[in-house]
């Protein structure tokens, strides 16, 4: 079965031949690669034509294209039944093409397979943003885990019956792509050694703004009620209540209620840090530890910040353009 290998990129020049040094050594190697550039100012298209030679590759350049349009035309172009999905910034796996193809092979092919990705850290901080913000294998339940499309491989046909990826969304739009493609096609083919390796932000600054961008997406997708009210409640109405019930009750209150919202919060992340931290220095193991917390708290930060300035971006175009948003079946 031919499968297709697509990607999108934007000023990628610095980190694009990860991904493609990966490509050209897979040991299962894709029939065709389609990427498309959302208009790259630097040479991130010249050195994907350099690989020309070791790999079918062919760019697509379409400014102004955002990611789940970039996707879309990639995939339209893409000639395979079969498409996997993988990212800028990455460093495949050897075997991650072979491992996502592997259930297209059989007598009964799925629709989606759903591969994994894990963090390529390469400091301190690196290493304590990966255990805090990313699940591990073990962690992950087959029958309900949601794809990043850094790692992730579908029909092209289970593409069309959903409408593509959504091209009114600039964040989460894979995790929109991912519920309809549920809808559709039921569980997901878990594939955990088809791995995409990525480096984890680098600074606190630019994680801030990665996951404010994510919760603006989630208002704009009308994502995760739930889990977005829990964060307000904690933050809004259960903390300042622990502070009052120290001054006017017992000042013991708040040993307590660190001790119990600190293991609620942290304890997970601590034991992922130290599975993870390998090589690392006993001072440097010191340094992530105090991350985490740090991380945690300006992610959820974010994530508070973010939401409901999506939330009202929604609201001003829902009634205008009803047809552009994916409505849910219940909310989460």
């Amino acid at each position: 079965m031919n499968i297709s290998v697509i990607a999108t990129v934007l000023n990628e020049g610095a980190a694009i031949s990860r991904l493609m040094d990966s490509l050209a050594a897979q040991t299962r190697q894709p029939d065709e690669v389609v990427i498309v550039d959302g208009g790259s100012a630097d040479n991130t298209v010249s050195i994907i034509e350099g690989y020309a030679a070791q790999l079918p590759v062919r760019v697509i350049v379409a400014p102004g294209a955002n990611i789940s349009r970039g996707r879309n035309i990639a995939i339209q172009a893409a000639a395979g039944p079969v498409i996997a999905a993988t990212d800028a910034g990455v460093r495949l796996s050897a075997d991650w093409l072979a491992e996502l193809s592997a259930p297209f092979e059989t007598p009964h092919p799925p629709q989606v397979v759903a591969g994994f990705f894990v963090s390529d850290p390469q400091n301190a901080f690196e290493v304590a943003m990966g255990a805090t913000v990313l699940p591990e294998a073990s962690d992950i339940n087959p029958a309900t885990f949601l794809p990043s499309s850094r790692s992730v491989a579908f029909t092209k046909s289970a593409w069309q019956a959903v409408g593509g990826y959504p091209e009114w969304l600039d964040f989460c739009e894979d995790l929109i792509f991912d519920m309809n493609l549920r809808r559709l096609a039921g569980n997901f083919v878990f594939a955990p050694k088809a791995v995409a390796c990525f480096r984890p932000r680098g600074s606190l600054r630019a994680f801030f703004k990665q996951y404010y961008q994510y919760a603006r997406g989630d208002g704009k997708a009308d994502l995760w009620r739930k889990r977005h009210a829990i964060r307000y409640i904690t933050y809004l109405l259960a903390l300042p209540l622990l502070i009052a019930l120290g001054f006017a009750i017992n000042y013991w209150w708040w040993p307590a209620g660190a001790i119990i919202g600190g293991a609620g919060m942290f304890a997970t992340p601590c034991r992922r840090l130290w599975r993870q931290w390998g090589a690392l220095s006993p001072a440097e193991k010191l340094k992530a530890f105090l991350w985490v917390p740090v991380i945690r708290i300006s992610g959820d930060a974010a994530k508070m910040a973010g939401y409901p300035v999506g939330l009202w971006w929604r609201k001003q175009r829902v009634s205008t353009r009803p047809e552009l948003f994916w409505q849910r079946d219940s909310k989460k």
